[in-house]
């Protein structure tokens, strides 16, 4: 598994409840810019529209030896997945007032790109903040150890 792109500000933004795989529909300059890593997930969501999930604000950057046959760098990209699971997640993102992020971006063993999308509950400010507490906390914890051995 070939890692292209990862979002780490969602883990930090966001509680991940589930996590999925997806294929994504692309076409052939942007698999060519992939491969360059030219592609940012930072603002990038998906939805479900019309029984089809969809992904929105990915920004795969225009191939730079494409001619006119390059691609809308921001343009809506569909998510390959089960109708079950579509389903089932667009109904949790209505009801629970959820969120679905990508993850990251990868090639898988057979060459394909895939999407790790996430079902995420946003984090409210003092969970945050008691995260990053109990990290330093963390860290005072293995210096003084470090010191004393």
């Amino acid at each position: 598994m070939k890692v292209i792109a990862e979002n780490r500000k969602a883990r930090h933004i966001y509680t991940i409840v589930e996590k999925a795989e997806a294929g994504i529909e692309l076409r052939g300059t942007e698999v060519k810019s992939l491969r360059n890593h030219a592609v940012n997930l930072d603002q990038s969501f998906a939805r479900v529209k019309g029984g089809e999930m969809w992904i929105y604000d990915l920004h795969i950057s225009p191939y730079e030896h494409g001619n006119l046959f390059n691609h809308d760098p921001r343009r809506p990209r569909r998510l390959l997945l089960h109708k079950r699971e579509i389903l089932r997640w667009g109904s949790q993102v209505e009801a629970k007032g959820m969120t679905i992020v990508p993850l990251r971006m990868y090639f898988n063993d057979r060459g394909k790109v895939k999407v790790e999308i996430a079902l995420v509950k946003p984090k409210k400010i003092y969970d945050r903040r008691q995260e990053i507490q109990e990290r330093e906390e963390e860290r005072k914890l293995r210096r003084a150890f470090k010191v004393k051995v």
